[in-house]
């Protein structure tokens, strides 16, 4: 889907504060940036923020690092940051950058959990390992998540997640936990934030499914 580009966003992100210019300077320093040692996790294809506003929100003992690479679409985040409605959250901040470049913004080992949210399914074959669950994002994820981290997917594409599970086991990864039906899954659905895919396609009847998994040992 062809996004449509919204004049000024790159300014407005450009001098948000919420915005880290230049992430990779902050490899490895950034518990030094939010100036606490917490826990460090993302989200990689944030959207419009909301799922990871609220766990911000909720959470102020973790650090939560925002990951949109379309300009357009991450000003509506912080459009919603900024609103008078919203708290002041110390604790999230945002960039845009495109994923692949994950490894040049983080240290090994610097994030504590990774979320990935109704992710672009590119259904053409030939753009498989642009997939954020493809073998070659796995790679990526492994060279900065901790051991004993985790990631998160959700999505309610079906085939999108049978080729994401068959991905884990070719990365070798470790399997933790599985559901094709997550708002009928009593225990993987305590607790879970939605977001405005999710609220959108749950509403369609969609199930939603979701997996959790660890990092091959290295």
């Amino acid at each position: 889907m062809r996004l449509r580009n919204i004049p000024g966003a790159d300014e407005v992100i450009a001098s948000d504060p919420y915005c880290i210019k230049e992430p990779n300077l902050q490899k490895g320093y950034w518990n030094k940036l939010f100036q606490n040692g917490h826990p460090i996790q993302i989200e990689i294809g944030m959207g419009k923020g909301q799922f990871l506003m609220q766990l911000a929100r909720e959470n102020s003992e973790i650090n939560y690092i925002g990951i949109e690479r379309y300009s357009s679409v991450l000003l509506r985040a912080i459009q919603k940051m900024e609103s008078p409605e919203s708290p002041s959250l110390k604790n999230i901040r945002f960039l845009c950058v495109d994923a692949m470049t994950l490894p040049e913004i983080f240290e090994k080992e610097e994030i504590d959990k990774i979320y990935l949210n109704f992710s672009d399914p590119w259904p053409k074959d030939r753009h498989a390992k642009r997939r954020l669950t493809s073998r070659q994002f796995f790679a990526r994820y492994n060279q900065i998540l901790k051991q004993e981290g985790t990631l998160e997917f959700k999505t309610d594409n079906h085939d999108l997640f049978l080729f994401s599970l068959e991905e884990i086991r070719e990365s070798g990864w470790n399997l933790k936990a599985c559901t094709f039906d997550l708002h009928h899954d009593t225990i993987m659905n305590q607790g879970n934030i939605m977001t405005e895919y999710e609220e959108k396609f749950s509403a369609l009847g969609n199930p939603i499914h979701k997996f959790i998994a660890s990092p091959k040992t290295l």
